[in-house]
C-alpha cells in the first residue's frame, strides 16, 4: 500500500514540475510573441521596415508577420494615394491662381482707367470691351474647372451606346464654324454615315470639339483642317488634321497635361485645359489619343474609341 501510495505521489510530482514548464514555456512564449508584436507595430508607425525574426514551419508569428506585412503595405500605398493627391491639389491651387491673376488684374485694371479717366464713349466702349473679354475667359475656366472636377471625382459619369458617329462629329463642327469662318480656314469632313461606335455622344462631342478649337486656334489664315473617320479591327480612328505651326516632338507628351500652353502661343486666348479634357473624356470610354506632329508642318490628332 505504502509502495503505491509512493508511486502516485512520484507521478503527481512529475505531472506537477512536467505542467510548471509547459507553463512556463506557455509564458515565455508569450512573452516573446508579445514583444516580437510591439516592435514590428512600433517600426510600422515610425515608417521602418518591420524587424522579422524567422520561425521555421507554419507557426502562429509567421502567420502574424504574414499579415502585418500586408498591412503595412496598404498603409504605405494609402500614404503614398495622400501625398500624391495633397500635391495634385497644391499644384492645382497654385495653377488656378496663376490663371485667374492675370484676367483678375487686367479687370481692375480696366474698371480703374473707366471711373478715374474721363474718356469719351468710344474709349470708355474699347475698355468695356476689354473688360468683357477678360469676364469671359474667367468664366470659360471656371466652368473647364467643373467639368474636370465632375469628371476626375465621378459626379459625371460617361454612358456609351452604340449610336452613328457622323451625328456627334457634325454637332462638333457646327460649334466651331464660326471661329474657322473668321480665320478663313477650311472645314472637311470624311465619315461614313453608316458608322457606329459605343460612345456617348455628349462627351465626345466635348473632347472633338476641344480639338477642333486647338486646331483652329494654332492654325494660320486661310489654313486647312481634315476630319475623316476610318473602321478598324478593334477602334474606330477619328483623325483631325491641321496645317498649322506643328508641335516639336520634346513637348509632344506635355500637351494634354492641365493648363500646359507653348510658350510660343502665350498671346493666343486659351487657358490650356482643352486637350486635358479631351484625353480624360475619351479614355473614361476605354479610348486613347495620340498626336503626330512636326514643328512648321501641323498636326494630327487621332482619337480611338473601342467598336464595341
Amino acid at each position: 500500500m505504502a509502495g503505491i501510495m509512493t508511486a502516485a505521489a512520484c507521478c503527481l510530482f512529475f505531472i506537477s514540475v512536467f505542467m510548471g514548464i509547459k507553463i512556463w514555456k506557455l509564458k515565455r512564449d508569450v512573452f516573446f510573441f508579445s514583444d516580437r508584436l510591439i516592435r514590428c507595430l512600433n517600426d510600422m508607425t515610425c515608417g521602418r521596415e518591420p524587424e522579422n525574426i524567422e520561425e521555421e514551419g507554419d507557426t502562429l508569428w509567421n502567420k502574424v508577420y504574414e499579415r502585418l506585412q500586408k498591412l503595412e503595405r496598404i498603409w504605405k500605398r494609402e500614404s503614398a494615394e495622400n501625398l500624391e493627391e495633397k500635391k495634385k491639389m497644391k499644384s492645382l491651387i497654385s495653377d488656378i491662381s496663376h490663371q485667374t491673376k492675370t484676367p483678375i488684374a487686367n479687370i481692375k485694371l480696366y474698371e480703374e482707367v473707366l471711373l478715374d479717366e474721363g474718356l469719351d464713349s468710344a474709349e470708355a466702349g474699347e475698355f468695356l470691351q476689354k473688360i468683357r473679354i477678360q469676364t469671359e475667359k474667367l468664366d470659360f475656366l471656371l466652368q473647364s474647372m467643373v467639368k474636370m472636377s465632375r469628371l476626375e471625382t465621378g459626379i459625371i459619369e460617361v454612358r456609351c451606346m452604340k449610336l452613328p458617329l457622323c451625328g456627334t462629329l457634325q454637332r462638333a463642327v457646327e460649334a466651331i464654324v464660326l471661329k474657322a469662318e473668321k480665320k478663313q480656314i477650311r472645314l472637311s469632313v470624311d465619315c461614313d454615315e453608316d458608322i457606329v461606335v459605343h460612345h456617348d455622344t455628349k462627351w465626345t462631342e466635348e473632347a472633338v470639339f476641344n480639338l477642333l478649337d486647338n486646331a483652329v486656334k494654332y492654325t494660320g489664315r486661310e489654313g486647312n483642317i481634315e476630319i475623316s473617320v476610318s473602321v478598324q479591327e478593334i477602334f474606330t480612328k477619328i483623325s483631325i488634321r491641321d496645317s498649322g505651326k506643328g508641335i516639336a516632338l520634346e513637348r509632344q507628351a506635355e500637351i494634354f497635361t492641365r493648363f500646359y500652353r507653348e510658350p510660343e502661343v502665350y498671346d493666343q486666348e486659351g487657358i490650356g485645359v482643352g486637350l486635358y479634357l479631351a484625353r480624360k473624356i475619351i479614355t473614361m470610354q476605354g479610348g486613347y489619343i495620340q498626336v503626330c506632329s512636326e514643328v512648321g508642318k501641323g498636326s494630327d490628332f487621332q482619337i480611338y474609341l473601342p467598336n464595341g
